[in-house]
């Protein structure tokens, strides 16, 4: 964030987009950008100049929970961001990510992707909060795979490009082929060696 600055930082990233294209002219850009609260008009205005791929600002968590977990934001502030760069630049994907678990209702996050899908919202993360710190709000329960299936659900029932709900998914997360329409990986164990002979033998 650069609420220090008239634009709120938004001339950094034109400039690191133009940088990159200049060094890279194949690699796709997906950009997170702050909320540029008091500074959107200006701000979208100049990304208008060299807009990125994937235009990516996190929600976070539902408008119940923002007091608690977001105190310095506004939910309907964030969505109306998404929808007027939409408006801006209709033929860029927005994307949008939030965690659960974090004291919210299934009935919550099912009104929040809707509330997306309304601002025109392309691509969804939701991923499982973990507590970065004892400082950190703690974590309020672990959800269960199914309910991050119905979530993922009623995402494409929505119509999103694509939504990606699994605990370990962030909003980075394998930005790459999320943006190709793939679906979301699945999580890889690393096996011991030895243990994997030991299986193969018994099953021998």
């Amino acid at each position: 964030d650069r609420d220090d600055l008239l634009d709120g930082g938004a001339q950094h990233f034109v400039d690191c987009i133009k940088e990159a294209r200049a060094l890279s002219p194949k690699t796709l850009l997906e950009i997170l950008v702050p909320d540029f609260r008091g500074r959107m008009d200006i701000a979208l205005r100049i990304m208008t100049e060299c807009p990125p791929d994937v235009f990516n600002h996190n929600i976070e968590t539902v408008p119940r929970l923002y007091k608690a977990m977001r105190p310095g934001s506004d939910y309907q502030h964030s969505l109306n961001l998404l929808k007027m760069f939409k408006e801006y630049c209709p033929d860029v994907p927005t994307k949008c990510g939030l965690m659960v678990g974090i004291g919210e209702t299934e009935e919550e996050v099912i009104s929040l992707l809707d509330d997306l899908r309304a601002h025109d919202v392309d691509y969804v993360t939701i991923g499982q909060y973990l507590q970065p710190s004892k400082q950190h709000a703690p974590i309020d329960r672990f959800v269960t795979p199914e309910e991050f299936e119905r979530y993922a659900e009623h995402g494409r029932k929505l119509g999103f490009r694509n939504i990606w709900s699994a605990p370990m998914v962030r909003s980075s997360y394998f930005a790459d082929r999320q943006y190709h329409g793939e679906p979301v990986p699945a999580v890889r164990r690393k096996t011991d060696p030895a243990k994997k002979i030991a299986v193969q033998a018994i099953e021998a």
